[in-house]
């Protein structure tokens, strides 16, 4: 071999080896891939999430949802149309939630005798029903049908969409979450004061007597004994989806 062409060689090889020497420092260590999610893991525990926080997170990735390829999802219990519904939502808003494995689905189209509101786990693909009530202003006759949404302030009725669980905070009923509406369907709900909050109208012995839940003025109030387990199990920063198909 020439001087000429081993030198040339030799400059070719440096070239190959700074090359990958690069690559290696961009590729993403185990240690930092853990801070991450410590980090993140941290922040969920927290009570309180402020809305400008969350943006500020990185936005995870829907928690096992269904991949969109025509085949609706499914889970035994949930109305599909529906499931299909907060399914979408939630890829919409996932930037602004702090965990996506478990939301809340509320069957607007159910009776408010019926167990409604499913707490879903996309993760293990389970459904559990709770009772919940509806706003007066959304059934005037008191039937325990929910007959309209609105979104107006003074208007005492359920609003429609995708709500974000927010602070918890102890009020009129105890412990309480604030929600924030994340649609324009229901935008208004933090000034509204619409919560997650348990009341005595959502008790099982109103739907013995009556055969339905009473009305609370826009919240989603549930009986003294549910109320942990929605709290527990849709932490601040969740999404609850609210509808009637």
């Amino acid at each position: 071999m020439s001087f000429r062409n081993w030198t040339a060689v030799c400059a070719g090889a440096l070239a190959l080896l700074g090359t990958v020497a690069l690559a290696a420092t961009a590729i993403p260590t185990e240690a930092s891939t853990t801070d991450r999610g410590t980090a993140f893991a941290t922040a969920d525990r927290t009570i309180a999430v402020r809305p400008a926080a969350l943006h500020a997170e990185t936005p995870l990735a829907v928690h096992a949802a269904p991949a969109r390829s025509g085949v609706s999802p499914h889970i035994d219990g949930v109305p599909q149309k529906l499931l299909a519904k907060a399914i979408d939502s939630l890829a919409r808003h996932r930037g602004e939630l702090a965990q996506t494995r478990r939301i809340g689905i509320v069957d607007y189209a159910a009776h408010s005798s019926s167990p409604r509101f499913y707490i879903v786990d996309l993760e293990r693909r389970t459904a559990h029903a709770l009772r919940v009530t509806h706003g007066s202003g959304s059934d005037p006759d008191h039937d325990g049908y929910l007959d309209r949404f609105s979104d107006r302030d003074g208007s005492n009725a359920t609003s429609r969409g995708a709500y974000r669980t927010a602070e918890v905070y102890d009020g009129r009923y105890g412990r309480a979450e604030r929600l924030d509406g994340l649609d324009a369907s229901n935008r208004t709900a933090r000034a509204r004061a619409i919560v997650i909050h348990n009341a005595w109208y959502a008790e099982p012995a109103i739907v013995a007597s009556q055969k339905k839940l009473g009305r609370s003025q826009g919240c989603f109030a549930f009986s003294a004994h549910d109320l942990p387990e929605v709290m527990d199990d849709l932490p601040p920063g969740s999404l609850i989806y609210a509808d009637k198909i």
